[in-house]
This record gives C-alpha cells, structure tokens and sequence, in this order.
C-alpha cells in the first residue's frame, strides 16, 4: 500500500525538498494548454464528372417499411413496383434543381487520404468541412423531420437508370434510380489553414475523384460511376461562359 509523504514529519533538508517538489508539480499543473489559433479560409472548387453520377436517396417508402419492421408492425401486401416513383424517389431536389449531399463529397476526401502522403484520415477529417444548402425533408413518423446538406448538381438533367442488382441471399431485382451524365458541382470549403493548404487540398479532391467518387457504383464500391476533377483554369472559364 502506497502512503503519501508529509513533509512536515521529514526532517530538515528532506522535508523542504518534497515540500518545494510538490508545490512545482501544482504549478505546473495549474498552467494552461496552449492551442494554436484557427485560420479558418474558404475556397470555391470546380469539379467536373469524368463518369456518370447515380444518386440513391432514401424513398419515403424505404424508410416506412424500415419504421413499421422496428415498431412490429403488420406486413402487409407488397405494392407494385412503380418505376416511375422509384426513380423520382432517388433524387435530392433542391428548390431550384437537384443536389448531392456534400458529406458524400467530404467522405470521399477523407477515403482519398490513404493515397496521400503527409495526412491522416483523422487529420483530414478534422482540418476541413465541405458546405451545402440545407434541405429539410418530411419524416415518416407524424410530426418529424430531417435535413439533407447539399451541393447543387449543375450540367443536365437527370435521367431513369434501369439496373439489375443482387440482394440478401442471392436474390434480384430491378432498380430504378437517377443518372447526371455530363455533370458539375462547385463545393464551398472551410478549412484550417493551419492544417491544410490550398494546394492539398485540390490535390485530395483531385485524388478522391479518380480514387473513390460519389454516389452508386463508385470506384469506392468497385465501379466506374461517379468519378470526378478538379477543374483547370480553362475548365471554369468555359463554366462560366455557359
């Protein structure tokens, strides 16, 4: 058993030597941590799809059937597939057209630090934010609602995809979802500058895009869809010109 020492049963030179020791331990204890400032910037970045972008949002009625399981509620009979609903379903609409959600973007950057050297995953993560427009979107459940951020998908109009894919124990089915071929984005981003420069940071957006992507079938996911750029100078020229 471990008894802490007093210094005052210590005889002379002993006892003072404990005595100032500890009174150095409390000062030193009591000294605050320095943290260097933030410098928080933001930076506008053009990227430019390379491949085509399919979007998958939660339907209303994925996320019921996803509720009435939880709360034990009755099966009842499957609806009929509706393509023209499911495919509605998968887009996140902005007031003003359509989105994607910038945490996919920010997800993206983040994987791509794997490939980059001088910056963690961790680093990243907490070095910069990529901002959208905040959508809120009504909830299944009465009186409920959640919130989507995000970065406006600029370029075209989407389209129905039909794809065939495979579910729980080697089931299909048929998938209708939303498809940007030819697209654009401008992602708003707030970063510490103290971490990140301008520089890494289009390098780790140029790596995710080719690297990891967004939405469906990325690379990420062992696809081709969603890869990206960022754009050259000519390339926002001619942006902006459209």
């Amino acid at each position: 058993m471990f008894v802490k020492a007093n210094p005052c049963a210590l005889p002379g030179l002993a006892g003072r030597a404990l005595m100032e020791t500890e009174m150095a331990v409390a000062k030193k204890e009591n000294i605050g941590i320095e943290l260097p400032k933030l410098d928080i910037r933001m930076m506008e970045v053009a990227v430019i799809g390379d491949s085509p972008l399919i979007v998958h949002a939660w339907s209303e009625k994925a996320k019921r059937e996803m509720l009435d399981k939880q709360m034990k509620k009755a099966k009842g009979a499957k609806e009929a597939k509706d393509p023209k609903a499911d495919f509605e379903s998968s887009l996140y609409r902005l007031k003003d057209g359509f989105g994607f959600p910038s945490v996919g973007f920010k997800s993206a950057a983040v994987t791509a630090c794997t490939s980059v050297a001088g910056i963690t995953k961790i680093a990243a993560r907490q070095a910069f934010h990529i901002l959208g427009e905040d959508v809120d979107v009504q909830g299944v459940f009465e009186g409920t609602k959640g919130r989507h951020n995000l970065v406006k998908i600029e370029g075209c109009e989407p389209s129905m995809r039909e794809d065939t894919v495979r579910i729980g124990m080697g089931t299909a089915d048929i998938r209708y979802r939303g498809e940007f071929p030819d697209w654009h984005a401008r992602l708003l981003v707030r970063y510490n500058g103290n971490v990140l420069s301008e520089g890494q940071i289009l390098n780790i957006l140029n790596v995710a895009g080719f690297a990891v992507g967004v939405g469906e079938w990325r690379p990420e996911k062992d696809g081709m869809y969603g890869m990206f750029h960022v754009a050259t100078e000519d390339e926002i020229e001619n942006l902006e010109a459209a």
